[in-house]
């Protein structure tokens, strides 16, 4: 068998890979917004390596039992975390995605408002130590809303961990005490 590396790069940090291979397209979704596509990041096997190096001693780092990943990103970069800590993860869904019964937040973005779901039976989440991993935290409110969903269930979410933050939105104050670790 063999291995197909997918650059000559071979990155040290989470923080290297971001900077060499993230996309930046500007007035995207909207005007005004440089929206920063981590496409190339992902498809780039020593970039992910590096990522998800990081992400996992994060993670290690807040003492999660349990990996919590927001729908969509968030369940690629979460569920290899997940796999590398021995741990299991929980694929914390938009709206309309899960069968019933579901438990579901309300939050509202930058753009719009949604809302997550959480199975309500079929998963033990009391006194779970969930960390939470998405890849931007701009306004907050996907992380606060994911928060607000595992608390309902007795889980208890012991950090944050994202790739990027989006300066100026506030997202960071709405986190409240739990730890919030930004990689790039």
């Amino acid at each position: 068998m063999s291995t197909v590396k997918s650059s000559d790069a071979c990155y040290q940090s989470a923080k290297e890979a971001l900077a060499d291979k993230i996309r930046r397209v500007p007035d995207f979704p909207e005007e005004g917004v440089l929206f920063e596509d981590l496409t190339p990041v992902l498809a780039d096997a020593d970039a992910l390596r590096a990522v998800v190096n990081d992400l996992v001693q994060a993670s290690k780092d807040l003492g999660a039992d349990l990996i919590g990943g927001l729908d969509a990103r968030g369940f690629l970069l979460g569920s290899a975390v997940a796999y590398e800590m021995g741990l299991g993860i929980l694929a914390i869904r938009k709206k309309g995605k899960l069968p019933p019964p579901v438990v579901t937040q309300e939050y509202t973005t930058e753009y719009s408002t949604a809302a997550l779901e959480i199975p309500a039976d079929g998963v033990d989440l009391a006194g779970k130590k969930v960390v939470l991993v998405d890849d931007v935290l701009a306004t907050g409110g996907t992380l606060v809303a994911a928060r607000d969903l595992l608390e309902q269930v007795g889980a208890e979410v012991v950090g944050y961990v994202v790739l990027l933050e989006v300066a100026g939105l506030g997202g960071r104050e709405k986190l409240g005490d739990a730890e919030l670790v930004v990689l790039g």
